[in-house]
């Protein structure tokens, strides 16, 4: 692969974000599609999975995610992204290992999110103590973090 490749198809990704982001999920997977021909990348894959996510095909979104970490097992997104995708399905212990393995992602720019996703699987579970310690440590990495924050007021309105 080329270096113009490699720039056409961050090119095409750059474009495919801005239609996923505008609604347009078709136009963007299409897009992702042809970024991936062009050249393939994690983040490509990973963002093709989040658009299928948008349009409610879990199975794809996570397919697509392993396609992702094949290409590069050290980048996060995806592994974050495959135990958000098990916690919309219900599949709690199937998700934390992947969102541990997020954790321990060394290209990862966004470590909060598999804090706060760990946090709703242990909610979900009734492990309050587990799930207060991890949307903390999501609230430590992102203060901002206001998915974070509405979590843990959840979580202590419910241990009153």
């Amino acid at each position: 692969m080329s270096l113009e490749q490699l720039a056409r198809a961050w090119e095409l990704l750059q474009e495919a974000y801005k239609q996923q982001m505008g609604g347009d999920y078709e136009q963007a997977v299409d897009l992702y599609q042809r970024s991936i021909a062009a050249y393939p990348t994690a983040e490509a894959y990973t963002f093709l999975g989040w658009t299928y996510h948008f349009q409610g095909k879990l199975e794809q979104a996570i397919g697509e995610c392993k396609k992702a970490i094949q290409i590069d097992p050290e980048f996060g997104n995806p592994y974050n992204d495959i135990g958000a995708y098990l916690i919309e399905k219900g599949e709690y212990d199937e998700a934390m290992p992947w969102l541990e393995q997020a954790l321990d992602a060394k290209r990862y720019d966004s470590y909060h999110y598999p804090h706060y996703n760990l946090g709703r699987a242990y909610m979900a579970q009734d492990q309050l103590n587990r799930a207060r310690e991890y949307f903390e440590q999501a609230l430590a990495i992102a203060p901002d973090y206001v998915l974070a924050q509405q979590a843990l007021d959840k979580l202590r309105k419910k241990v009153m």
